[in-house]
């Protein structure tokens, strides 16, 4: 404890109830959606972040699986089959070895992370293209004979020697977290637009939002007010709110912790 008092700088009791609390969460997470409103919570405090790529299997024999966790839209575990991702996730792997599978921190230019593959491009590699940095780091799973990689991406310049040693630490809660998540059903790469049903997979069949009511869903789930949420999706407050009187009579609700409530029990 003394070593993350320092690692975290937690100097007073606010500081070490608040890290406390945010690993403390790991425990609770079930779904994806308890996965994604975690890791773009209060972690954002220690790792901030994106898009969170999770990979494990047998990487010497190329056999491996993965997860895309990131509220963007199209950066999804149904948009991006493990074939198309396996090249960059290959790639990042072997640094991370030559590292000497130590945290590390990897930078691009103004392309960013761009896959080859163009279906990939034109889903998942949409929100890596705005990417600027990465920062990864794995576990070995001597048990079960696998590893597990996790990649963080982030329109952040560069990420510092602090956020290397941050993941170090809160890499085996986030593990833990995962690890508490069932398996998404395998899912076709979608040829054509994108609707409501291949934007979160994890919603409930039923629902009648469309694509951008439940992006917007997920940003105000995460206390986003309208004028950040039309920001950060580039559009104005204005239709962000109508959007949001929408939601309120799709979900017959009339206010946003109503909605918020009603959208987490959509989600399985």
């Amino acid at each position: 404890m003394p070593q993350i008092l320092k690692q975290f700088q937690l100097s007073t009791p606010a500081d070490v109830l608040h890290f406390h609390r945010i690993v403390s969460q790991a425990g609770d997470v079930r779904t994806h959606f308890d996965l994604l409103i975690w890791l773009q919570g209060e972690m954002q405090y220690y790792l901030p972040h994106e898009v969170m790529v999770a990979a494990w299997g047998n990487f010497t024999d190329g056999v491996i699986q993965h997860d895309v966790i990131s509220p963007m839209a199209g950066a999804r575990t149904q948009h991006a089959d493990v074939d198309s991702l396996k090249p960059m996730l290959m790639w990042i792997y072997r640094h991370w070895v030559d590292y000497g599978r130590n945290p590390c921190a990897l930078r691009v230019g103004e392309n960013g992370f761009l896959p080859k593959e163009k279906l990939l491009q034109a889903l998942l590699g949409g929100a890596l293209k705005s990417m600027r940095s990465a920062l990864v780091h794995g576990l070995c799973d001597e048990r079960n004979g696998i590893e597990c990689l996790y990649v963080t991406f982030s329109t952040r310049p560069t990420y510092s020697e602090a956020d290397k040693t941050n993941v170090g630490v809160m890499l085996p809660h986030i593990d833990v977290a995962l690890r508490q998540v069932s398996h998404l059903p395998e899912q076709p790469l979608a040829s054509g637009p994108l609707n409501h049903a291949q934007l979160e997979n994890t919603l409930k069949p039923g629902h009648n939002m469309s694509t951008r009511e439940v992006e917007i869903m997920f940003w105000v789930a995460l206390g986003k007010t309208s004028s950040d949420i039309g920001r950060i999706l580039n559009i104005s407050e204005f239709t962000v709110k109508n959007h949001m009187q929408r939601v309120f009579k799709k979900l017959d609700v009339i206010n946003r912790a109503q909605a918020v409530s009603k959208f987490k029990a959509l989600c399985t």
